[in-house]
Parts: structure tokens; C-alpha cells; sequence
């Protein structure tokens, strides 16, 4: 089943629930597609153009929250929590910061990266690796920690 097909399902779900935030966040999901469909670029909506669409959309849901928490409007953070919450279920597992750690070790092996000089080499290998499994401050802030030893 394609994202489109399965955003399509879970629209209609949300609409027989009465969700409405819920119905909102899968609308603009489904919004993005039709976007990235009417482009013109000339891509089809592969499953990695699909990660690269809904890990935008959760990094800009992941600023919300920041920025929400900032200024103290904890119920507009909480909103952006569950849309998020949402955006996630269509996106890859997650990993932890201990397989993150695990695969930027091995990374590191494989590319004989062990110093802050290294970092050039190692971070975008690291992203290319983790693409839409980690968020990529994360993986940052693991392979300075890691080449910062």
C-alpha cells in the first residue's frame, strides 16, 4: 500500500471518528502529496521522496513545539505534539540514540573517522545512513560527541 493510498484510508477513518485534528494533520499530509505531485518536477512519489515529505513536515511540527514551549503556549505545543504524534505513525521506526550510536560507530570503522577532523566525512555518510530513522540533530550531536572523545 502507497502513502497516498494509506493517507486516503486514514482520512476517511478520521472523518467517521470526528477527529478533527486528527482529519486536519492527514489533509495536509495529503496536501504535501498532491503538491509534490502537481510539481512538475518530473519525480515520481518513491518511498524515499515520501520520508523526505513527512520528515519535513514533522522537523517543522519539532520547531513548533520549541518555539510554542518558548513563548509559553503550552496548549499550542500540545497540538503540534499530536499532529506530530500522527506524522510519525507514516514514517520509518525511529531509532534510539543507542542504534544511532551503534551505526555511527560502525560508520566510523568503516571510514576510519576518529577525530573532529573527520566529521566531513563521517556526518553526511551518518545521514545518508539514518535518512527518515533519526531525526538529524540528533545524529549531529552523536557524531560531534563520538569524534569529540
Amino acid at each position: 500500500m502507497t502513502l497516498k493510498d494509506k493517507i486516503d484510508e486514514d482520512l476517511k477513518l478520521a472523518m467517521k471518528d470526528g477527529d478533527k485534528l486528527k482529519l486536519q494533520t492527514i489533509r495536509s499530509i495529503r496536501a504535501l502529496i498532491i503538491e509534490f505531485e502537481k510539481s512538475g518536477s518530473g519525480k515520481d512519489l518513491n518511498k524515499e521522496e515520501e520520508i523526505k515529505l513527512l520528515s519535513t513536515a514533522s522537523k517543522k511540527r519539532k520547531d513548533s513545539i520549541e518555539q510554542f514551549r518558548n513563548a509559553g503556549r503550552d496548549e499550542l505545543a500540545k497540538k503540534e505534539e499530536y499532529e506530530l504524534s500522527i506524522l510519525l505513525t507514516y514514517l520509518p521506526k525511529q531509532l534510539s540514540n543507542d542504534e544511532i550510536k551503534k551505526a555511527i560507530s560502525e560508520l566510523a570503522m568503516k571510514l576510519n573517522a576518529k577525530t573532529k577532523e573527520d566529521f566531513p566525512k563521517l556526518m553526511p555518510a551518518a545521514m545518508k545512513e539514518l535518512k527518515g530513522k533519526a531525526d538529524g540533530k540528533v545524529v549531529k550531536e552523536l557524531v560531534t560527541e563520538f569524534l569529540g572523545k
